[in-house]
């Protein structure tokens, strides 16, 4: 498994799409906070959902997901996936974008690279344990951020 990448960036500049649920029935969010690494001796990425997303019930519910990255020409319709909710548009459909199953999740024709993660880990961020300023500048109205760690286990 190869995935050759400015890793300060992928997730930053380049945003990414995470996605969770079945072919059949699934949610896609629009991600720019995430990281990859190491962790109990697996490849892993870390990627962060918030509480009131309508994504985070399709991480909770699922053991796969995947996070997908896409060339810069297609930041407009990857954005929608950010502004827009599932609860509201269908995702599934969503002009643009031609989904596909990746395992036991789902990605798109369009990305140029996904990462098929299973879930190791799920916390909850907690403000009290935040330093300075970044509880009140983040976290004002409640809406904390959940973190999970998936294993990759394959890069498409």
């Amino acid at each position: 498994m190869n995935f050759n990448t400015d890793i300060f960036e992928q997730f930053d500049k380049k945003w990414a799409l995470l996605t969770a649920g079945t072919a059949d029935n699934f949610n896609s969010m629009t991600i720019s906070w995430g990281g990859l690494g190491t962790i109990w001796n697996k490849p892993v990425a870390t990627v962060y959902v918030r509480k009131s997303r309508y994504t985070k019930e399709f991480m909770d519910t699922n053991e796969f997901f995947t996070v997908s990255f896409y060339p810069e020409e297609m930041k407009n319709i990857i954005g929608v996936y950010g502004s827009k909710s599932g609860r509201d548009i269908d995702k599934m459909h969503y002009e643009g974008l031609t989904s596909k199953a990746v395992g036991e999740s789902v990605s798109f024709e369009e990305a140029m690279v996904t990462l098929l993660c299973r879930k190791l880990f799920v916390q909850r961020l907690d403000e009290a344990n935040m330093l300075g300023n970044i509880a009140d500048t983040f976290y004002g109205d409640g809406d904390s951020h959940f973190m999970y760690i998936g294993e990759v286990f394959e890069i498409l």
